[in-house]
């Protein structure tokens, strides 16, 4: 996420141009820029080869919408895309007839944790360990953890992508750390 906070201002100013001249160059720049992040977020969200088709799809609607999108002060075009494949994996997981885990909560979270499970699990063993012990999340769950940790987010970036508020996130994050912890505990991955 870092390098998409550096290239926010480079990506407001190529979208100007794809609203103003349909320029399919500057277009190409902008999926350059996002391919990645967004196949990172939705690899982690979503399973098997559906993954590609959600990308394309969502860079279809990007480019389709593109016109729609304004540029706001508490607002940023990455947090717009990211809204859209969002909506996306919701989508298809309506479509797979899987219920979606709604969690709101008021309970306080210590952000300064020590024993992350992400950071110290993230090298320890391969990617698709990683995603299957994952799979086993909520889907609020997964899509916290896939935002702040695997692209970056902040609190307040994720908040506007899920539609709730920044303490919700903090909840989530809390919530679906520890329960990623008790799932790479019953693999047998030592995180500590």
């Amino acid at each position: 996420m870092n390098d998409l906070n550096n290239k926010k201002e480079l990506l407001e100013k190529l979208v100007v141009i794809v609203q103003k001249e349909q320029s399919h160059d500057a277009f190409g720049e902008v999926y350059e820029i996002l391919v990645d992040p967004v196949h990172r977020y939705v690899f982690y969200r979503v399973k098997g080869e559906d993954v590609e088709d959600i990308v394309e799809n969502l860079f279809l609607k990007v480019w389709e919408n593109i016109g729609k999108y304004r540029s706001r002060k508490n607002s940023s075009f990455v947090s717009w895309v990211f809204r859209i494949a969002h909506n996306l994996v919701v989508d298809y997981y309506r479509k797979s007839e899987r219920d979606m885990v709604e969690v709101l909560s008021d309970f306080v979270v210590d952000q300064k944790r020590e024993h992350n499970p992400i950071k110290m699990t993230k090298h320890a063993f391969d990617e698709a360990k990683l995603k299957k012990a994952m799979g086993f999340l909520s889907d609020k769950y997964n899509e916290v953890i896939t935002l702040k940790y695997f692209n970056g987010f902040s609190n307040v970036q994720i908040a506007e992508i899920m539609k709730c508020s920044e303490g919700n996130v903090r909840v989530l994050q809390f919530r679906a750390l520890k329960e990623l912890k008790v799932q790479l505990s019953e693999m047998g991955v030592d995180y500590a």
